[in-house]
């Protein structure tokens, strides 16, 4: 008697869970899949818009690299009546230097320059393929306010999902060689989402808690940021030879940072960004700030020098989109993403298909599905599509 007590109040206990893990997994499974999808082409955002902006490409060269002046002296060449305001090092070997150039009505315009020739390659406007996904994944368009806290709560409907998902799959451990099953879509969808469930945890796991930190950060836990020295005002935009003097002096004070960004501010001065010794941090933890009157060190930050707290803020970025290990933990990131993706997806068809199943079709899959996302249906539609509204607005002319 104890024992069948026990082994039903097992079963009861099991599905609670399983109902937490349908609810988290299918009632706002379109705005789920949204914000999954988005973020995870969002890994390769930089390459799609070199795939579909020839200015952006280059060939490899043996040769030396212009300097960082003469990429900026050609930056400004080619918007003369701008400000050259943002200076930024090729991604991979194969793309262009970029340059913003502030033309004081809007947003910047992207200037693109050959790394080795120096040559500008041509310019865009504002709006790209990164510039989309990053603002509908990261704040749906809307302001970052409003925006992200509705974005980043997802975050604990995924920990609700992972943790829902370990308690309800039975002898979970033994199940990450378990090849799927063919026959009907339920038992196909069903093994694959379990399978790719178990392969994932570790990323839904770190998906969710760098989610969980923007949102703690958007309510007020962000990390102090550094503050810089300013200078009295900095008139004209150091370029070629003048700029190459002050990187000179920037690494003779720091030879172990590699540069990958110049600020070009009013009030900081020539603000080098980049990576060094710190690991897991991105390139504004290391800054070496430039007086140009005078060539010297205005200002210094060393990524190994934060404490806990700005420590963690610095590494959620790079954890999250998995940019800290270059093209090999972008691949890693951006599978893993497209399995998460799809698990939302095919959470929705194990729904649908076991309720269709038990009423004897007297309803499609498709609408069984939709009856049970409820009213969060149009909501999470409607997000949606207000994202996609806003779109032409928001990455037009936002920074």
């Amino acid at each position: 008697m104890a024992a069948a007590a026990t082994r039903k109040n097992g079963a009861k206990g099991r599905s609670l869970w399983w109902r937490v893990h349908s609810w988290a997994g299918l009632k706002l499974a379109v705005f789920m899949t949204f914000v999954l999808a988005t973020g995870t082409l969002a890994v390769f955002a930089h390459e799609i818009d070199w795939l579909v902006t020839p200015a952006m490409r280059v060939t490899p060269q043996d040769g030396p690299k212009a300097s960082w002046g003469q990429l900026a002296a050609a930056a400004a060449r080619a918007e003369p009546r701008g400000r050259l305001q943002t200076l930024y090092a090729p991604i991979d070997p194969w793309f262009t230097a970029e340059a913003w150039v502030d033309k004081g009505t809007g947003a910047p315009l992207r200037v693109y320059v050959d790394p080795w020739s120096g040559r500008v390659t041509g310019t865009h406007g504002w709006a790209n393929v990164h510039r989309f996904l990053r603002q509908a994944h990261r704040h749906l368009m809307l302001p970052t306010k409003i925006g992200i806290p509705i974005v980043c709560s997802l975050a604990m409907l995924l920990l609700a999902s992972l943790v829902t998902g370990i308690v309800t799959y039975k002898k979970w451990w033994r199940g990450f060689f378990r090849m799927p099953r063919g026959g009907d879509a339920r038992k196909l969808s069903g093994d694959l989402h379990r399978l790719g469930g178990l392969w994932s945890l570790w990323f839904v796991a770190l998906i969710s808690l760098t989610g969980l930190w923007y949102l703690v950060e958007t309510l007020g836990g962000n990390a102090a940021v550094p503050k810089l020295a300013k200078i009295e005002a900095m008139t004209a935009v150091p370029t070629g030879a003048r700029l190459d003097r002050l990187v000179a002096a920037a690494q003779r004070a720091r030879p172990s940072l590699e540069i990958r960004e110049i600020r070009f501010t009013e009030r900081n001065g020539v603000v080098l960004l980049g990576q060094d010794e710190a690991w897991l941090v991105r390139d504004r933890a290391n800054i070496e700030a430039m007086d140009p009157a005078n060539g010297g060190v205005l200002s210094s930050l060393d990524g190994s020098d934060l404490d806990t707290h700005q420590r963690i803020s610095e590494m959620a970025d790079p954890l999250h989109f998995g940019t800290f290990g270059g093209l090999a933990t972008k691949v890693i990131w951006f599978l893993f993403g497209a399995i998460l993706t799809g698990m939302s997806v095919t959470g929705v068809i194990i729904y649908a298909k076991r309720l269709e199943k038990a009423e004897k079709c007297r309803r499609a899959a498709g609408r069984i599905a939709w009856s049970g996302m409820g009213a969060w249906a149009y909501v999470g539609t409607a997000l949606v599509i207000m994202a996609l509204v806003l779109a032409p607005g928001a990455i037009g002319g936002a920074s």
